[in-house]
């Protein structure tokens, strides 16, 4: 298949806002591995579904580590964002907000970052999340919902299991299908696989861009289902995480 294009280098709105501090606010898991930090910021920061802060550490010797992750709130308060953390093995960050951070704590952020990877909530949308990459596609998904468009969007994630599945008691919808890989929940009407192109194809909408988040490897191919589909490439947006902690 022809390569997606690469995004191009972009923020938005606007450039991204200085360094500010924010206040955990609260805190919950979300599976056993993942936790939503919900951040209090020093200024309203308007930001758009699909973008994503980057917080840093500052160690008292001055070494720093800093790592991006993506917005789950949708968007319309400017004062809150709720930031969905994965517990990495060896992660300094990830390491360091499951183990150390509780509510009353301040994180520096920086952000809104990102201008490709974004949803208005006003034109129809397929959205494919795997593990983690469901994260900035619950951001889209809160905001179709918030706004009364649950009808312009669709989304598939495709989870190992039942324990992985993030935001799981507010997920379910007419517009969204769970796909698990290794372990269905009981009485399933789907068994155990990996995503294929029927779990997709249902949801498929002319003219609608296609958003696909999560590791390499599913993104390479989930993308490889969405253009065997007939969806043209220009209108899938890709976004990888990697390992980072």
């Amino acid at each position: 298949m022809t390569d997606v294009p690469a995004p191009p280098p972009a923020t938005g709105p606007g450039r991204p806002s200085p360094w500010q501090f924010a206040t955990v606010t609260d805190l919950w898991h979300e599976t056993p591995r993942a936790k939503t930090f919900r951040l209090a910021l020093e200024r309203p920061t308007p930001f758009l579904a699909g973008q994503h802060f980057i917080v840093r550490l500052t160690a008292p010797d001055g070494y720093r580590a800093q790592r991006s992750y993506s917005v789950a709130t949708a968007p319309g308060d400017d004062s809150r964002i709720d930031l969905t953390v994965e517990l990495l093995k060896g992660g300094e960050v990830s390491g360091y907000l499951h183990d150390v951070v509780v509510p009353g704590d301040t994180l520096e952020v920086r952000g809104p970052i990102g201008g490709w990877f974004v949803w208005r909530g006003d034109t129809p949308a397929l959205l494919v999340g795997g593990g983690s990459g469901l994260v900035p596609l619950m951001s889209m998904l809160r905001l179709a919902r918030a706004t009364g468009r649950s009808d312009l969007v669709r989304l598939a994630v495709s989870v190992r299991s039942p324990d992985d599945l993030y935001y799981r008691d507010e997920l379910p919808g007419p517009e969204v299908t769970v796909a698990y890989s290794r372990e269905a929940p009981p009485g399933a009407d789907r068994a155990a696989a990996r995503l294929m192109a029927a779990d997709l194809e249902w949801m498929l909408v002319e003219g609608a861009t296609c958003y696909v988040c999560g590791s390499a490897g599913f993104a390479e191919a989930a993308s490889r289902l969405l253009v065997g589909l007939g969806v043209p490439v220009p209108d899938i947006r890709v976004e990888r995480f990697g390992p980072s902690g």
